[in-house]
């Protein structure tokens, strides 16, 4: 893929696309893959880079919301628990099965949360993951060997799904290029075209070199997350707001304080939410909060709340009672959820997708979450296919493989993220053995890794590779800021950039993680 030429087809192209999608993250993406894989001509446009926003912020997991189920919104539960099973089946390099134990310290949760992921296991049918069942303490324990053992009184366990959020956005940047779209990062729009009082295009910004052009598209979908305001009010300056955000903080430890293969889920914190502590890319990450904000940044930041209410209930839970000095990378993520009924508490506002058309037939779709980005782009598409006139084409998006598609991956493999693009990277290494060696010492990404997000993935700055193509800055963010001048190198070799570029690029870098790493 490469930006450039992604460009220069999009300004060429005569006449309209069939769809213009704004947006690129994961509800965005969707909605290319699904546009693009019925035939439509397709164009997406993200302001920064793919997945930057919340898409890439997630807990990392796939999972139908054992919350929901709390909840009583088994509908949502259900068409989350089927999405799950999809994902599985169409990206098992980076989709996979995940236990969970939530660990039992009154007399009632046994039998109380054994039953409801009894209830969880019967929903998901043939796409469960595993039966769920009671543990004994010792059974518990052996699992867990690090979890608090003070009024332990034994475990339910049951299974999950987990994945890397930024490197799927990735992939589905890829499958909807494989399909024929178009998708350009670092394209902001800012302003819609209109004609006979119908929207009609877009007016785009490239952030990169300051060029401006005008595009015309039959529909135009508002897929911008917690952004979708400022795309409404594009359409019509009056429009009421209908997002009500919501951040959520997570923290980054290591294995060590919890070195089974398990998950930990404590269902039920002080404010009402479901607390994790996941094992991921050889750390675990603990999360996650939910606080109100008014504002909606692109790098919005962890309060010192938030920060203190995961630590205290992660030293609840494990003996290790980390602190903050043990904390690799805090984040920060912005739920988009959709405003109902005036409800004051974001916990309990919807995560039900909802889809809008305005008078002048812009498509908005907002809420929803990774698990079922699929059926969201589906109803999108459907729906953008009506209000466009285009031929009413089947959606095939439920049996399509994603790019990267490969079913046995050794989860060892430091490379096994890119599925069956691991191949020609290894390629790259054979040619140029120093792109085998490692970036850093802590964290096991290559310099091939660079070239290869360059090259192949649209990585246009230092941190689209440490932050979304390679994880570095989630996991470890003081070795992701030593890393920064190699892959600012690596790149500007690539792109044939100069010293000055390389520079900025850490310094912009630098100011970025700098809210990652905790003081």
């Amino acid at each position: 893929m490469n930006r450039q030429k992604m460009i220069d087809t999009a300004i060429n192209k005569s006449g309209y696309f069939d769809v213009i999608i704004i947006g690129g993250g994961a509800t965005g993406l969707g909605a290319a893959v699904d546009s693009a894989s019925r035939g439509y001509s397709t164009l997406l446009l993200e302001q920064h880079d793919f997945s930057k926003g919340t898409s890439s912020r997630s807990t990392k997991l796939v999972h139908g919301g054992v919350r929901y189920l709390q909840q009583g919104n088994v509908a949502l539960v259900l068409e989350a628990l089927r999405e799950r099973g999809l994902m599985i089946q169409n990206a098992p390099h980076l989709v996979r099965n995940q236990s969970f134990i939530v660990p039992n310290y009154d007399w009632w949760e046994g039998p109380f949360y054994g039953v409801g992921m009894k209830v969880y296991d019967m929903l998901a049918g043939k796409l469960g993951l595993g039966p769920s069942k009671n543990l004994s303490f010792k059974q518990t324990i052996k699992k867990l060997p690090t979890l608090e053992q003070k009024g332990l009184r034994g475990g339910v366990i049951y299974y999950d799904g987990q994945f890397d959020d930024s490197r799927f956005a990735i992939n589905l940047v890829q499958t909807a290029a494989d399909h024929g779209a178009n998708l350009i990062n670092y394209a902001k729009v800012t302003g819609l075209m209109k004609s006979n009082e119908m929207v009609d295009g877009v007016k785009i910004k490239d952030q990169l070199s300051g060029n401006e052009y005008e595009i015309n598209g039959r529909v135009v979908i508002n897929a911008t997350g917690v952004f979708t305001d400022n795309v409404l009010k594009m359409d019509n300056p009056t429009a009421e707001p209908i997002i009500s955000p919501s951040q959520g903080v997570h923290l980054v430890i290591d294995k060590e304080f919890s070195p089974g293969d398990s998950a930990i889920m404590v269902p039920h914190t002080d404010d009402g939410r479901v607390l994790f502590a996941v094992p991921w890319n050889g750390k675990i990450v603990l999360g996650t909060t939910d606080t109100p904000v008014s504002s909606t940044p692109l790098e919005p930041v962890a309060m010192e709340e938030e920060i203190e209410f995961i630590l205290k209930h992660a030293t609840q839970y494990l003996t290790g009672n980390p602190t903050r000095k043990d904390v690799r990378s805090v984040f920060a993520g912005l739920r988009p959820l959709v405003k109902a009924g005036g409800g004051k508490n974001t916990a309990s506002l919807s995560r039900d997708h909802t889809l809008i058309v305005s008078e002048s037939g812009l498509v908005t779709i907002a809420g929803g979450k990774w698990t079922t980005y699929r059926k969201m782009a589906q109803d999108t598409i459907d729906q953008a296919a009506t209000v466009a006139g285009l031929n009413i084409n089947e959606c095939v998006t439920e049996n399509l493989r994603i790019h990267g598609w490969l079913k046995n991956v050794d989860k060892d493999d430091p490379l096994h993220h890119y599925g069956s693009d691991r191949l020609e990277i290894t390629k790259l290494i054979k040619e140029k053995p120093e792109l085998g060696e490692k970036l850093h010492e802590r964290l096991p990404y290559l310099k091939a890794e660079v070239i290869w997000g360059v090259r192949k993935e649209m990585a246009m700055t230092v941190e689209d590779v440490l932050a979304r193509r390679t994880r570095a800055i989630l996991l470890d963010a003081k070795a992701s800021v030593e890393m920064a001048p190699e892959v600012a190198r690596l790149m500007a070799d690539e792109l044939g950039y100069t010293g000055k570029w390389q520079k900025e690029q850490v310094d912009e870098y630098n100011t970025v993680a700098e809210e990652y790493i905790l003081k």
